[in-house]
């Protein structure tokens, strides 16, 4: 708990500093990052985000109040807010101008909806909700509504846990949206919840049962998002993913948009341009409708962190679909394009709605004129481990577990990131008795999915169930064990959970398994910056959530 103790520190000062940000893994010394983002993000850029957020929590008090009143709230509206949200989740949007026209957007939409209430409803709103400022004023207002103006440290952990929690409701939310899926009770939880942060007179027992109601909406978004993916594109596959590469151009797409890459596949077709996944959306290429396109050729390179070096060797363009962006390099900048909620300054935007065919045309011809990429490793690695075709192996597995070749199935899903501690997770898995199963979903696989960590009978000791929000087919697979053994108890079963965190998406995870009643949740490489010593104190006694020592300590913690 010292390390986030010191965070205090930097909490007395933060509203003299340029920014406040402490929303990622990565954040500065574990504190928070005051001069600029680990990210990369500049002082000006988090501003603007932290005003994106509270102007969106104003059009979300509204739209709450609305609901109350009984008055429509349409689909439009609850769009804007979850992307919204997206734009301000770590590593997607540098771009202060782009943010600075969502918040103008916001607060036309807002006072657009204002019409709808009489005066005494508008009384009972927050300040957020009524505040209209001009561009003139973004930049004092920013600074006086950012997360560090809430002075209680429990409530302002408290909020801080429940708006990243809800950012990560938002991002998934925003791509079952792009498959033309909603559900308008997720998104008036999400808008609820949001006004709810504004609120002075919650107390703090409100709060955290707030955050496991966010959690519980968190199974139910990731629930949407499956559903949508798989209606789509069919159930992931069982599937070994070449990561090699061949001799023609190509464009890499990285994030987790897989409606961007289906039309970006259906566009290259017979262009003699290839197209690779990197990074998160490794896992399309586990699902059948993908599988298709001859020029759909595997996965290149690793997780997000790495795409300095990576996005160099490819020499062909890079379609950022979401997060996660590193700031690029001069070599490089011209080749990389971004869409929907991710944003560069000096990066071509590629421009499209929900339901709309984007134009990829401009991306496709400056692949043409690319060399193919540069080979950085060869092979083949298993993917496709989502909770269908983990349920059809059931009986092979618990007839493993009754027999002792599998003693333990370990849970490392969730975010890679550059911290030198993380090779941490690398060193737990190469440790790991011989009869233990590794579940995993999100970018943190790439700390052992290359590995050779070989198979218990036909099974791989890996099983990728894909994308962070695939974490949903981890929850599935429990709850299909927990049947398969006839117990009462999930904590009963023998899952380990040693989950690393980055970002928002991962805070959304964490809350949506505490939400189910799992417990002795080890969380690394740090504790989360936003947690008060007392928040942290209830996780401990309710949910005995721990975070991450030694590998050779913690495994004497999971197996004695």
């Amino acid at each position: 708990m010292e390390q986030i103790t010191k965070r205090n520190e930097a909490v007395k000062d933060s509203k003299q500093t340029r920014m406040f940000c402490y929303q990622c893994q990565e954040t500065a010394g574990n504190k928070g990052c005051t001069v600029s983002g680990m990210c990369g993000k500049v002082p000006e850029v988090a501003n603007m985000q932290d005003l994106l957020i509270y102007v969106t929590k104003g059009l979300s008090a509204v739209t709450t109040k609305m609901r109350e009143k009984k008055l429509a709230v349409d689909e439009n509206v609850n769009h804007r807010v979850t992307f919204n949200l997206f734009t301000t989740i770590t590593n997607a949007n540098f771009d202060n101008e782009s943010i600075k026209n969502r918040i103008k957007d916001t607060l036309l939409e807002k006072e657009r909806l204002l019409k709808k209430l009489n005066d005494e409803d508008k009384e009972k709103l927050p300040e957020a909700a009524l505040w209209n400022g001009d561009e003139s004023e973004f930049e004092k207002k920013a600074k006086e509504v950012g997360i560090m103006d809430t002075e209680d440290d429990n409530v302002r952990s408290l909020r801080s846990l429940i708006t990243y929690g809800i950012k990560g409701i938002g991002a998934y939310s925003k791509h079952a949206n792009a498959l033309l899926k909603d559900n308008p009770e997720i998104d008036a939880f999400i808008q609820k919840a949001l006004a709810a942060t504004l609120r002075d007179d919650i107390t703090v027992d409100n709060l955290v049962s707030l955050a496991l109601e966010v959690g519980k909406n968190g199974v139910a978004v990731m629930q949407l998002l499956d559903k949508a993916n798989t209606d789509a594109y069919g159930e992931p596959e069982i599937t070994k993913v070449n990561i090699g590469v061949r001799k023609n151009p190509a464009i890499l797409v990285s994030g987790h948009d897989l409606r961007d890459l289906e039309m970006l596949l259906e566009q290259t077709k017979g262009t003699g341009v290839d197209v690779y996944t990197h990074s998160e959306m490794l896992p399309a290429c586990s699902y059948p409708a993908f599988k298709k396109y001859e020029n759909f050729v595997g996965n290149y390179g690793n997780a997000w962190w790495q795409q300095k070096d990576e996005f160099e060797k490819f020499n062909g363009p890079i379609l950022m679909t979401t997060n996660c962006i590193v700031p690029p390099k001069e070599s490089y900048k011209d080749r990389l394009y971004t869409t929907g909620a991710t944003g560069y300054p000096g990066c071509k935007h590629i421009t499209g709605g929900y339901g709309e065919k984007k134009d990829f045309s401009e991306i496709i011809e400056h692949a043409k004129k690319c060399p193919p990429p540069t080979e950085i490793e060869k092979g083949e690695i298993y993917g496709g481990f989502a909770h269908e075709q983990v349920i059809k192996l059931a009986d092979k597995i618990v007839d493993a577990v009754k027999s002792g070749a599998i003693k333990k199935f370990v849970v490392m899903a969730g975010c890679d990131g550059r911290a030198k501690s993380r090779e941490y997770y690398t060193a737990f898995a190469k440790a790991l008795p011989k009869d233990t199963v590794i579940l995993t979903a999100g970018c943190a696989k790439y700390r052992y999915n290359k590995l050779d960590l070989g198979m218990i009978g036909d099974i791989p000791r890996v099983l990728d169930a894909g994308q962070c929000n695939d974490s949903y087919s981890l929850v599935v697979i429990a709850m299909k064990l927990k049947e398969a053994f006839g117990l009462d108890d999930i904590n009963a079963l023998p899952i380990i959970y040693n989950i690393a965190w980055y970002e928002q998406k991962a805070v959304l995870v964490l809350l949506a398994l505490l939400s189910l009643g799992i417990k002795n949740i080890h969380l690394g490489p740090t504790l989360p910056a936003f947690l008060s010593p007392e928040v942290v104190d209830v996780l401990v006694d309710k949910f005995d959530i721990a975070g991450i020592t030694t590998v050779e300590n913690d495994m004497e913690i999971f197996f004695g």
